[in-house]
């Protein structure tokens, strides 16, 4: 073992070149401070600097020698990894002419080395070898690069397939009625539900003029075929399963109702189909079955279209099956609607004398329904509701709401109370028809048939009293999609791939 003290002593006859004492790595001309500070007087240290300290006080000095000699050994270390040289014989000479050379070495390798960072405590990092392109007059070689150190990998989940619908999935559904023309296109999921692939929507008029000629407009059949070839153009971008297009009121009643089918035939390819009355009503009510839930035992259902208004009375009380139209008791089918009503009482300017005529002449007609009480031991009852779909009731849901815009996943399927339902009908009827127009929910296609609409709820309203009133925004696209989905066993196990994806554990 190399003698510590005597080594120790020697380095200590002059300060190094690099401004370090080599002794515990102090800086040159302080070490008397310094020892003061660590000895605590000033003889003491000065009897180290003759000598003397190591044998007067020899535990003080077996200290003070092994953390020179350790601190001594790291540097002498850290200067072999700088300068990339090899390690001294064990027994070989260390003086001090040999020290301040091996000072000058290291001073000018770390002048040369870039700065190194504090490396931290843990897991090594990985290195990585690079090769270095050949310099001039050199070798090619390899470099060592440090890579970024990385979190440990943690087991993570299989990843959740995204059920993707194949073309053989697809199902399409059209309703053509005397304000609207929508499209729906759509794929099954969960039993009784769908997830919608593409949707279409634009206000036509076709029955505009129709209560008072009796025929379809050439305008209003233009606009009509013009949105249909939207329509075609939707349905030829995707291998459709099964479609059904259907058309209402406003091709039932016009005299002139076949030849425009014919037309849109020639000029789109599309073969529409009108359908009855009592169809039209139990579409309505099928596609709204997810929205009468647990604690509902009967249903007063209805659809104020643009030329016709469809009720239905549903009762579920004793037994409930999945497909609610199978529990339909009564039905009627209103030969008026928003377009109708409002080109017989002028809905641009409506007055609370016109808004009164135009419920009690809607009343009347549902006084000639038969079997209105049907449901009369229920009406009020906790267990019954109205549930409306159309776009009146959208309407009054977008405006209760104070929607900026309308929204259908704050709309569909929303509950509004009577005072609620009459509140919103006499802010209606407090504004003008410019107001209406300006707002965001109404717009200017809606503003003069929304009061005409408003007074057929309110005819309803008269004739089954409830406390509750519920905002479907679905009706005749989705009733013709469940059916079709139904009588194709899409939603039986293992005909529908969704219900047999794998689950996020694997199983």
């Amino acid at each position: 073992m190399k003698d510590t003290g005597s080594d120790a002593v020697a380095s200590r006859s002059a300060p190094s070149e690099s401004g370090f004492d080599p002794q515990g790595s102090r800086p040159a001309g302080r070490s008397g401070e310094a020892e003061k500070s660590v000895n605590g007087t000033p003889d003491h240290a000065a009897k180290q600097r003759n000598g003397e300290g190591i044998a007067s006080d020899p535990a003080g000095a077996a200290q003070d020698g092994r953390l020179d000699h350790h601190k001594e050994k790291k540097g002498r270390k850290r200067r072999r990894r700088r300068r990339g040289g090899q390690k001294p014989a064990e027994n070989a000479p260390v003086n001090a002419v040999a020290r301040e050379k091996s000072d000058d070495t290291a001073k000018k390798a770390d002048a040369s080395a870039p700065p190194r960072r504090k490396r931290r405590r843990g897991r090594k990092k990985p290195h990585a070898h690079v090769a270095v392109p050949p310099q001039p007059g050199g070798e090619t070689g390899q470099q060592s690069v440090r890579r970024p150190e990385s979190p440990a990998p943690q087991p993570a989940a299989p990843p959740r397939r995204a059920y993707a619908p194949r073309p053989a999935d697809l199902y399409a559904a059209l309703d053509l009625g005397t304000n609207n023309c929508r499209l729906l296109v759509a794929a099954p999921t969960r039993p009784g539900q769908f997830r919608v692939v593409d949707a279409f929507s634009r206000i036509v008029r076709l029955g505009e003029g129709l209560s008072r000629t009796g025929r379809l407009s050439d305008a209003a059949m233009d606009r009509a075929v013009e949105a249909l070839k939207v329509c075609r153009d939707k349905l030829g971008a995707r291998p459709i399963r099964r479609m059904r297009l259907i058309a209402t009121e406003a091709c039932r009643a016009a005299e002139n109702g076949e030849e425009f089918l014919q037309r849109v035939r020639e000029e789109t390819g599309l073969k529409l189909e009108i359908v009855d009355r009592e169809t039209e009503a139990r579409l309505a009510v099928s596609g709204c079955s997810s929205l009468v839930g647990r604690d509902t035992d009967s249903v007063v259902l209805f659809d104020i279209g643009g030329g016709s208004s469809e009720i239905a009375l549903v009762d579920v009380k004793d037994r409930r099956s999945r497909r609610l139209a199978d529990h339909i008791v009564a039905w009627t089918s209103l030969q008026v609607g928003v377009v109708t009503l409002s080109e017989k009482f002028d809905g641009r300017d409506v007055s609370e004398q016109v808004f009164a005529d135009m419920t009690d002449f809607a009343t009347d007609l549902l006084h000639r329904f038969e079997d209105r009480d049907r449901l009369a031991d229920r009406v009020g009852n906790e267990g019954f509701h109205l549930l409306g779909t159309s776009g009146t009731v959208t309407t009054l849901a977008g405006i209760h709401l104070d929607l900026p815009r309308y929204d259908r996943r704050r709309v569909d399927g929303l509950w509004m109370t009577s005072a609620e339902v009459d509140a919103m009908n006499a802010r209606l009827l407090s504004w003008s028809f410019d107001e209406r127009v300006a707002n965001p929910c109404i717009g200017a296609d809606r503003a003069d048939l929304v009061m005409a609409g408003c007074a057929i709820l309110e005819a309803i309203r008269r004739v089954w009293p409830s406390q509750r009133l519920r905002v479907a925004d679905r009706g005749l696209r989705e009733g013709i999609l469940t059916e079709m989905m139904a009588a194709d066993g899409a939603w039986q196990r293992g005909a529908n791939p969704w219900r047999n994806r794998p689950q996020r554990n694997g199983s």
